[in-house]
């Protein structure tokens, strides 16, 4: 006879919660029916990731840990924005703010920690919040869209991600800290020094042993009061100074608390029918705030729940994280003290330092700040205990140095890691378990990633998981089409010929049809699709403006200290008295503190408020100037010399022609962004053969070259062809940049595209096939008649945009051809 299922009921639909659940379902599916409490309107996230969703690097889809499709597949009911309000241990039943009533016959509590709010005056006003959950990151955005100043009060880990999100959306922000050392929980004093100067380094306030005495304001919050009777103006106010386990409503129910839910190996409460995991429980007196603690006690939860012995024994924590981009680790005892010696290695012009702490010639503690690639290693020495002594000399540079003996060898360092190494923190996947789904078959990252989650989430341990990849399957490890995204199993190719083929329209078709494993798609996959429906469809498709990164979104570029800077779009770099006074006027009235020329001689006009770029926008309109589109992927500059108007080695007027060009190809959305010069001679002055399209004109006509770019890695331009007249060179431009941007993947500069596909085969479709290069021309021109509207005049008020707009630029083919 089947044996009935029980009922698990979990409160708590957290990363803790839902990771016991999975745990048990991969030990026996079908042992339990279970429903999950869930205090938030939502699935299953990582909240580890609420950061870069403040910081505007990751959407919510991104962090998603288990969608709705999970829940239904594994037959589990959630009740989501439900709170469960009280346990009735003897009727077995538990009962939900909405009043719902559900029995169990095992009950999981997994309510986490409640955010502490420091009990001074005025903790109560509106625009004071934490810092806990998806409500209050939705609260600091909205603050940040108002614009102003925000205080974040506490230094920690939580308090720092908070206000490098806030940062970069345009706020200024002052960190109040209590202690002297910021992260003196995972941080010594060097090390804390060094956090403190490069947030410093970035716009941030920050002041340590800085004492609250309280939150002011009339009606909602306006500053902060020091005790030193400093007052810090403030509209919006974010608590980050700890976290308590949440156990009010265990301790209702009458179960064992301590400083959280007292619970055994098996974590199982004082009542045998009720268990616990998490932050909010205790175990044999410890608390843990850390992932991998957390994902230990789920294991030995589910083994428990199933009837296997193996039990929970507690864990030593390191802690790798990633503040404000910042790398830090620290792992074990790193006070010092009696018995303790130091190894220190600081490099301050690289922002590194490293503090390995050894008593009796066994690692007790490590801190690392700017390079935590061996902090893996360091806590594997700390947990096993092992004798340092013989590699002593060469410890504190890292594994690779000290086990080959002074030679770097990362595959080897990661090697000789243990089974038991952990090599994703996020979501707490030991070395062992990485080589076990390889073994089974995730010969690929992206397998590895959905089979055992490793590098899922932050990202930061790639690295790790390639190498392993590569150690245990050599030449087999598979590359994989590169897809466009996590959400998808097509890649950009793919992607772009199936939406001219099936004829889609919009990017939710687009999604339905190619079966998009997330409803919304990516913050990786949006503005592509954007970009390919915009490329495909002149004229028919809507532009997204919320598929855009934000600097196209805001049409400025946002700087480090959340400011914006507005580059005007001067055409071939040629300028008027009107146009210099309209951004003179401009500087002088918003207070910009830097005008610079830029490298495509056009005026960058810096420090611009957010609030304030609507009316910049309008001034500069009213003075006739366009949006430069220094933000966009799009035509950026047309760069040029004096060309023969007024140099005496000028063969051709390369002013005049650069003009022209820009005017014909300003305001094209591209794969990326584009720029064009032309230089009046050989002598190349304008630089052209280092950009995306370059002419350089010589006494018999004008040399064509394309894909060239400075940055990083500098690449020189291939010769394209050589023509006669001004026309034909324009002609030849407009053919390239369409056939660019119908063939290039987003995000691909001109100069690897090129290389991916070979400048034969670009002269092949431009120089070669005059019919084909007419097709393409004709195609980039009737899109410039939807694309060449300015996003400036649009922002700043759409009734003045013919009133204000330059010339018409658009110019019909024909009238190409006749040129010259």
């Amino acid at each position: 006879m089947t044996q009935p299922q029980e009922h698990l009921v979990v409160i708590g639909n957290g990363m803790a919660g839902c990771r016991a659940v999975e745990e048990l379902i991969a030990r026996d599916p079908a042992r339990y029916r279970v429903t999950i409490f869930g205090a938030e309107p939502h699935v299953n996230y990582n909240r580890i990731m609420l950061s870069p969703v403040l910081a505007g690097e990751k959407t919510f889809e991104q962090i998603v840990i288990n969608d709705a499709a999970w829940y239904a597949d594994n037959g589990i009911e959630l009740v989501s924005g439900d709170p469960v309000r009280a346990i009735d241990r003897a009727a077995r039943t538990v009962t939900a703010r909405s009043g719902r009533t559900v029995g169990y016959d095992r009950l999981l509590i997994a309510t986490g920690s409640d955010p502490f709010i420091i009990p001074v005056p005025g903790k109560d006003l509106p625009g004071v919040i934490s810092f806990r959950d998806m409500a209050d990151v939705d609260h600091m955005l909205a603050a940040a869209d108002a614009g102003g100043d925000a205080v974040v009060i506490g230094g920690g880990l939580l308090g720092l991600e908070a206000a490098h999100g806030l940062t970069l959306r345009g706020m200024k922000v002052t960190v109040i800290h209590l202690m002297p050392t910021l992260m003196e929980r995972q941080l010594d004093e060097a090390a804390g020094w060094l956090l403190k100067q490069a947030l410093e380094a970035r716009g941030q306030t920050i002041l340590t042993e800085a004492h609250t005495a309280g939150i002011v304001g009339d009606g909602r919050v306006e500053g902060v009061a020091l005790k030193d009777g400093t007052v810090i103006p403030a509209s919006l106010v974010v608590m980050a100074v700890g976290i308590r386990p949440s156990v009010a409503l265990a301790r209702d129910a009458g179960l064992a608390i301590g400083r959280g839910i007292k619970v055994d190996d098996h974590m199982v409460t004082s009542d045998p029918a009720i268990l616990a995991v998490g932050e909010c429980v205790e175990h044999d007196g410890n608390v843990y705030g850390l992932v991998a603690p957390l994902w230990d006690m789920c294991r030995a939860l589910a083994d428990g729940l199933v009837g296997r012995h193996s039990g929970y024994r507690g864990s030593v924590t390191s802690t790798k994280l990633k503040v404000a981009g910042l790398d830090v680790f620290s792992a074990g005892d790193f006070s010092g003290g009696d018995g303790a010696e130091d190894i220190v290695l600081r490099d301050a012009s690289r922002g590194v330092y490293k503090r390995v702490v050894v008593r009796g010639d066994k690692v007790v503690g490590a801190v690392l700040y700017g390079d935590t690639t061996d902090g893996g290693w360091y806590f594997d020495l700390l947990k096993r205990g092992e004798d340092v002594a013989p590699i002593r000399d060469m410890l504190i540079f890292g594994q690779s140095f000290a086990s080959g003996g002074g030679a770097a060898d990362p595959k080897a360092a990661v090697a000789a890691l243990s089974d038991t190494a952990e090599i994703c923190g996020c979501n707490g996947v030991t070395k062992g378990q990485v080589v076990g789904c390889i073994a089974k078959g995730a010969h690929s990252l992206d397998a590895v990633r959905t089979t055992c989650k490793a590098s899922a989430s932050c990202g930061s341990c790639t690295g790790l998981v390639e190498t392993l990849l590569a150690l245990t399957l050599g030449d087999e490890v598979q590359a994989g089409p590169k897809t466009m995204c996590k959400c998808t199993s097509f890649g950009h190719d793919d992607v772009r010929r199936e939406i001219v083929a099936q004829g889609m329209r919009s990017i939710p078709e687009v999604m339905q049809k190619l079966h998009w494993s997330t409803p919304d798609g990516c913050s990786s996959c949006r503005p592509a699709l954007n970009y390919y429906l915009l490329c495909a469809l002149p004229g028919d498709y809507k532009d997204d403006q919320q598929s855009r990164f934000v600097n196209e979104r805001m049409h400025a570029n946002i700087q480090k200290d959340g400011t914006y800077s507005v580059v005007p779009r001067m055409w071939g770099g040629l300028t008027s008295p009107r146009e210099l006074r309209a951004i003179a006027d401009v500087v002088e009235k918003f207070d910009a503190p830097m005008v610079k020329v830029t490298g495509g001689q056009r005026l960058d006009i810096f420090g611009i408020k957010k609030e304030d770029l609507p009316a910049v926008w309008a001034d500069l309109n009213a003075a006739g100037m366009v949006s430069g589109h220094a933000y966009g992927k799009s035509l950026r500059t047309v760069k040029t010399c004096v060309g023969s108007e007024w140099c005496r080695f000028g063969t051709q007027d390369s002013t005049g022609l650069g003009v022209k060009i820009e005017r014909m190809t300003w305001g094209s959305w591209m794969p990326h962004k584009f720029k064009i010069a032309v230089s009046g001679c050989p002598r190349n002055c304008a630089e052209a053969t280092i950009k995306d399209f370059g002419v350089v004109c010589v006494d018999s006509g004008y040399e064509l070259h394309v894909g060239g770019n400075g940055g990083i890695k500098v690449r020189a331009t291939d010769f394209l062809c050589k023509v006669a007249t001004e026309a034909e060179a324009m002609h030849h431009c407009a053919a390239f940049i369409q056939l660019y941007r119908e063939q290039a993947r987003y995000l691909e500069r001109t100069a690897p595209w090129i290389e991916r596909v070979g400048v034969a085969y670009i002269r092949e479709r431009i120089a070669d096939d005059a019919e084909g290069r007419d097709a393409l021309a004709e195609r980039f021109l009737f899109s410039q008649r939807f694309m060449q509207d300015d996003p400036w005049a649009a922002r700043a008020g759409g009734e003045e945009r013919e009133q204000h707009a330059p010339m018409a630029v658009f110019t019909p083919l024909d009238n190409v051809r006749e040129m010259a």
